[in-house]
């Protein structure tokens, strides 16, 4: 389900399982995983990507399914690694070739910088559109990321916005023909990695309210 390639000082992950990149128990197991590698080869910067048409359409719908107590550990799971990529000490990149659904979109919203392609992929937060709530955990990184403008729009609304929209809505960073994905995010990447330790820390104060209301749910359904 993921490669993990070192090149330089550039690490990348990339997600595919030939199907949606569902967040399951064994796909956060593997991202994990593959973070440790990036922190023990002592990275400079990170990108995530997924397949060709597909970053992750969000969780395994079947595995939370299967019983609460699999549901309870996936989503909290789940939400761990938004924390954990949200405050990952080094810069992360998403370089995004197709659709970010759900959690598949709060995974991109984790990352620093988020380049997408040109075509008919589709960004959106389904929950009001399923029925289902938008957690404190959820509802603090979609505010920290998605427009004023748009956040109605977006996670209220459910609405499926194309690339060029998304970018507009401050899901995605940069939108770039398909062929200039993985070069463009690479040299942001490059730059980016030739930055101090301060990059962490900065982070981690720039976002210390929202990591603060993430943290605060995550102790509630512990």
């Amino acid at each position: 389900m993921f490669d993990y390639q070192l090149d330089g000082t550039i690490a990348t992950i990339t997600m595919n399982d030939g199907k949606a990149n569902a967040v399951s128990s064994s796909f956060l197991e593997g991202m994990n995983a593959a973070l440790d590698r990036v922190e023990a080869d002592k990275a400079g910067a990170l990108i995530l990507t997924g397949r060709e048409g597909m970053f992750s359409a969000g969780f395994d719908l079947k595995e939370l399914q299967t019983g609460a107590d699999a549901q309870r550990a996936l989503i909290k799971g789940g939400f761990e690694l938004l924390v954990r990529l949200y405050e990952f000490k080094k810069p992360v990149l998403a370089a995004c070739d197709g659709h970010a659904i759900g959690m598949g979109a709060f995974l991109l919203m984790a990352c620093d910088t988020r380049v997408g392609t040109q075509g008919g992929h589709k960004f959106s937060l389904p929950e009001t559109a399923i029925g289902m709530d938008l957690n404190a955990l959820l509802v603090a990184i979609a505010k920290a990321h998605i427009t004023k403008r748009f956040l109605t729009r977006v996670a209220i609304q459910s609405e499926n916005l194309g690339p060029d929209v998304a970018v507009e809505a401050g899901l995605l960073d940069l939108v770039v023909e398909p062929a200039a994905l993985m070069a463009t995010t690479k040299g942001f990447a490059t730059q980016l990695a030739q930055l101090p330790g301060a990059y962490g820390r900065n982070k981690t104060h720039v976002r210390a309210e929202t990591l603060a209301e993430m943290r605060a749910y995550l102790e509630q359904i512990s």
